[in-house]
């Protein structure tokens, strides 16, 4: 059966678990792994920064600040900082002992190279979409390349994709992302998912989702249904927890609930071959009409219009054949109401 590629964002959300817990934010880590594991998720995504590389020291937020009321990128930033290269390899081999392929956003050069053999692929955030050295630095390490397109135009999605394709990385995934968190759902867009199907022909096309879940998850399941075939979404095992992601992330019911979407929407699709399935052959053979004697006939009489009707159940001679049963004789006598077949005429 066939489903989207699914990744939980992890993000920096342990780090709130981990306070809330009285735990390490590396246990947090491990906790969310073990979640997502359980939850058929195929992907346990990170990211890889220091504040000092990532942002300037007065760079103002741009999230809901009722939400998350830190009031510059450089302080939010500070507060899920502290993994280097250690923590990531450990969470790495953990991530690969649960079944699931690993990979974390790198900010910056460092965290790029030391990620080289950990990832099963890189992903790139959208805000780096126009940081074409980066790009470029990042397609050259012989890793596919998976890269959020939110807050920009077709024409910096194609110099983008230019980048990777021109460093020698041929396996890439572009995200419709709206870069708004949360984002409302009239705000969602989809449809941009089908833009970049045509636009990029060449690239699988996914969705990074900002929507707040709700119950049904039905927004994943649309953009399912338009075409993504890799799904990334925020985690957290707690969405009431203060801090950046969690008002709008999935806990793992909601990706349970969205996978068994994913499923059932397989299942409904089917094939497009169009033939007779199993279950209607019966049906096509009783409900479809046969011709029909609307009188008692002798031997030897000529069939004639008003002599017969298409009837069901289809198991004689189809309607489709009335001009070549008009004018033949039946070779015995017929009741009123037989089935005629061609052995009859």
């Amino acid at each position: 059966m066939k489903k989207p590629y699914v990744i939980a964002e992890m993000g920096v959300n342990f780090y709130d678990t981990a306070k809330a817990l009285s735990i390490s934010p590396l246990e947090a880590a491990k906790l969310y792994i073990d979640a997502a594991a359980d939850a058929g998720i195929d992907c346990a995504k990170f990211q890889s920064y220091k504040a000092g590389t990532i942002v300037s020291k007065n760079s103002p937020a741009y999230w809901d600040t009722t939400k998350e009321p830190t009031k510059t990128q450089y302080e939010l930033f500070l507060k899920h900082d502290s993994f280097g290269e250690e923590e990531y390899r450990e969470l790495c081999n953990y991530t690969h002992s649960k079944g699931m392929d690993f990979t974390s956003t790198p900010f910056d050069y460092a965290s790029a190279d030391y990620l080289a053999d950990m990832v099963d692929f890189y992903k790139i955030s959208s805000s780096d979409l126009s940081n074409i050295p980066f790009i470029k630095h990042i397609s050259s390490k012989g890793k596919p390349v998976y890269i959020s397109v939110g807050a920009s135009y077709i024409s910096e999605i194609d110099e983008a994709y230019r980048a990777i394709k021109s460093a020698g990385c041929d396996d890439v995934v572009l995200f419709h992302c709206v870069l708004s968190y949360p984002t409302k759902p009239s705000d969602a867009n989809l449809r941009i998912i089908e833009t970049l199907k045509k636009n990029f022909p060449d690239a699988r096309i996914g969705f990074s989702d900002h929507v707040a879940p709700d119950e049904t998850m039905m927004t994943l399941a649309t953009a399912y249904l338009l075409g993504a075939e890799v799904i990334e979404k925020h985690f957290t095992l707690d969405k009431t927890l203060t801090g950046n992601d969690h008002y709008h992330a999935g806990d793992p019911s909601d990706f349970k609930k969205a996978i068994d979407n994913f499923k059932w929407i397989d299942n409904v699709l089917g094939s497009s071959e169009k033939t007779i399935l199993p279950c209607e052959e019966v049906p096509r053979r009783e409900a479809r009409r046969s011709l029909v004697l609307t009188r008692d006939m002798k031997m030897g009489e000529v069939i004639e219009k008003e002599d017969i009707m298409p009837k069901r159940p289809g198991t004689g001679i189809s309607p489709q054949y009335t001009e070549i049963i008009l004018g033949r004789k039946v070779i015995k006598d017929l009741k009123e109401d037989t089935i005629l077949t061609w052995d009859m005429v």
